[in-house]
């Protein structure tokens, strides 16, 4: 790891990220594409040292809204277990009457459990968690530093026990390795029982693009020998990498999800993600 001092910490729509980097070691990570312009080791992070106090003074000059973290690197890397930087975060933003979401696949997010439910008890919290396969050795050889599947549905069946709502990140689902309906369908069961909200899932693929290409590439050929040829032959350099099972998976996602109450078209679930309550703005105005 090593530290920089940043002249920001929000975006203009209240995104924010104390880390650059990660350590989970996803094999198809996006964020590793070059396009980003990480100017170091992927997995050396770059902490934002002076994150929480520029984060009190955005804060402060802000009308409340909804803060998010994770869309480019997960905030719960087991260097947060340590420095405690979003641990930090929400409580400022608790003291500031903002609301908070993540996009997570770590079960650390239930160390801050306590912080979580007073936010969303007096303004609103939203915990994203990706889930990309239901056969946890699977999930090891594709995000093998980071807690397994069925851990991360009990991590957001005790969300919602507690309160808190949950959206699943379905994707990327890879062709040929869990572009499957057995997959699709356990994925589904889980997020039924675990009663999540909402499920972000554009289509069945992935995305590929210089830097995480490679990387990805790499590991096909330490796991599935033979498959990054298939894939170089089907997909060329292409950014979209669609699975040939696209149409029938997404017609299971759409029917399940339907059936059980799961909201499953982006434009709602980002709606719902995203709502804020007006009276937490009003309280902070008065």
């Amino acid at each position: 790891m090593h530290y920089v001092d940043s002249k920001t910490i929000l975006s203009p729509k209240n995104g924010m990220n104390l880390y650059r980097g990660c350590t989970h070691g996803c094999i198809y990570c996006d964020s590793r594409s070059k396009i980003y312009n990480m100017n170091h080791k992927f997995e050396d992070i770059e902490v934002k040292g002076n994150s929480l106090e520029l984060l009190k003074k955005e804060l402060i000059r802000r009308t409340p809204a909804m803060i998010g973290t994770g869309s480019m690197t997960d905030p719960y890397i087991p260097l947060e277990k340590r420095l405690k930087y979003i641990r930090k975060s929400l409580e400022l933003i608790y003291r500031y009457g903002f609301g908070f979401t993540c996009i997570t696949k770590s079960d650390l997010v239930l160390r801050d459990l306590d912080l979580l439910k007073k936010i969303n008890e007096k303004t609103r919290v939203v915990i994203q968690m990706t889930l990309t396969t239901a056969d946890d050795d699977l999930c090891g050889i594709l995000e093998p530093n980071v807690c397994p599947t069925s851990r991360r549905v009990e991590v957001l069946k005790t969300l919602k026990e507690e309160g808190i709502p949950t959206i699943v990140w379905l994707c990327p689902i890879l062709p040929y390795i869990n572009d499957t309906e057995d997959n699709i369908n356990s994925i589904l069961d889980y997020c039924i029982y675990a009663g999540v909200k909402g499920i972000f899932c554009f289509e069945m693929g992935l995305t590929l693009r210089e830097g995480n290409r490679e990387y990805f590439y790499q590991k096909l050929d330490e796991h599935f020998p033979d498959l990054k040829e298939r894939y170089v032959e089907e997909f060329g350099d292409d950014y979209s990498v669609p699975s040939p099972n696209n149409a029938k998976l997404m017609s299971i996602f759409k029917k399940r999800t339907a059936e059980n109450g799961i909201l499953n078209n982006f434009g709602d679930v980002f709606e719902f993600l995203t709502d804020f309550p007006q009276k937490s703005v009003q309280s902070k105005l008065i």
